[in-house]
């Protein structure tokens, strides 16, 4: 089947976990009974296809190393679940800063001098890397630099994958979304949905709590982790866009109005890539009586998302093989938070098999 040629804008905690995530299901095979994936054969693609081509970064620390160096660099701290990564040829190449660097995290990513280092044209190192596809990794609050990358995969005429909460995949009225289906390019996001988050749990307990006839009173979502994507949104102002995804991608689950309050909730740094999420359900059951539920999860945060990105970046793929363009419906409602149709997970996944199958365009 070939190569799933992959670019990345943002070679953070997120990054690294899909690189070695490639590395170690390397040999997994049509099947496998394999833990972890959703998918051990997409189409024909499997992990091992998936090759780094090019990855555009602000850490000055990271900029010239090999990717598969660069992705051990601090202030990255995703476990090594597959240390033996081998080095891929290519170099971390200095990315536009814009907003993608929050001032209060100039120090934190070690942003290079603007000065001193010149960034890259990224469409023309897209173009000659040959990539099929730019994954934007870009921490939370990158409104200006993540539509940016959207118009250089345009540019460069490659596929887009949008996993950060900026609303361009699921914006049909969006430039950059129109222009990817004019261009006959395909393009998956907004904002990933970890394989078995707080907001994939989230949903699922409320569809479970409206179709056995319980009606949700108020519920609460808090976040706690200490990797960089919890430090960049101590900010307020860069969170509003999460806010409504994470918010949107629970009420969306029933008719009527939901007091909520969901969202990241405070930096622990001594937690790394650890993630601890609190969820609260109050609801009316039989006889108008109580029926609470309250849990806790805790899951290393960016591998929790690796195997989802697995998935979407082979759906890029197989829109690209057969010349299918725009927003790719089926798996941007399984594996976003923020996608342009919010329908239940369970049908998502069935339209993902269909899309495989060639029974579903889109």
């Amino acid at each position: 089947m070939g190569d799933v040629r992959i670019a990345i804008a943002g070679l953070g905690n997120c990054a690294s976990a899909l690189i070695q995530g490639a590395h170690y299901y390397r040999n997994a095979k049509a099947g496998d009974n394999v833990p972890g994936l959703m998918h051990v054969d997409f189409g024909g693609y499997y992990p091992k296809d998936l090759k780094f081509v090019a990855a555009f970064e602000a850490n000055r620390h990271k900029i010239g190393k090999d990717i598969a160096d660069a992705m051990w660099v601090k202030p990255n701290c995703c476990v090594k679940f597959a240390p033996d990564v081998p080095k891929t040829g290519t170099n971390v190449l200095p990315g536009p800063i814009s907003d993608g660097v929050a001032p209060h995290m100039r120090e934190s990513f070690f942003a290079y001098d603007e000065d001193e280092i010149e960034s890259v044209d990224v469409a023309e190192e897209l173009r000659k890397s040959k990539a099929d596809m730019l994954v934007s990794y870009l921490p939370v609050g990158s409104a200006n630099s993540s539509r940016m990358y959207a118009k250089a995969a345009l540019e460069a005429e490659i596929g887009f994958i949008n996993a950060i909460p900026e609303f361009i995949v699921s914006d049909p009225n969006s430039p950059i979304a129109q222009g990817f289906d004019k261009k006959g390019l395909p393009c998956a996001g907004d904002d990933i949905k970890s394989q078995l988050g707080a907001t994939i749990l989230h949903r699922v307990l409320a569809q479970l709590f409206d179709k056995r006839g319980l009606e949700l009173q108020n519920t609460y979502q808090l976040n706690i982790g200490g990797n960089t994507d919890f430090e960049n949104m101590q900010v307020e102002e860069r969170l509003s866009s999460k806010r409504i995804s994470k918010t949107e991608a629970v009420t969306s689950c029933v008719k009527y109005e939901l007091p909520t309050k969901i969202g990241p909730s405070d930096y622990v740094p001594f937690l790394d890539d650890n993630k601890v999420c609190y969820i609260s359900m109050r609801s009316k059951a039989f006889g108008d009586l109580p029926l609470d539920l309250d849990l806790k999860l805790s899951v290393q945060d960016s591998p929790n998302s690796g195997g989802v990105i697995i998935d979407v970046a082979r759906a890029v793929k197989i829109a690209l093989d057969r010349g299918i363009s725009g927003e790719l419906s089926s798996i941007s409602s399984y594996c976003f938070k923020h996608p342009r149709y919010q329908i239940d997970d369970f049908e998502a996944r069935n339209r993902v098999d269909e899309f495989i199958e060639g029974k579903r365009e889109r």
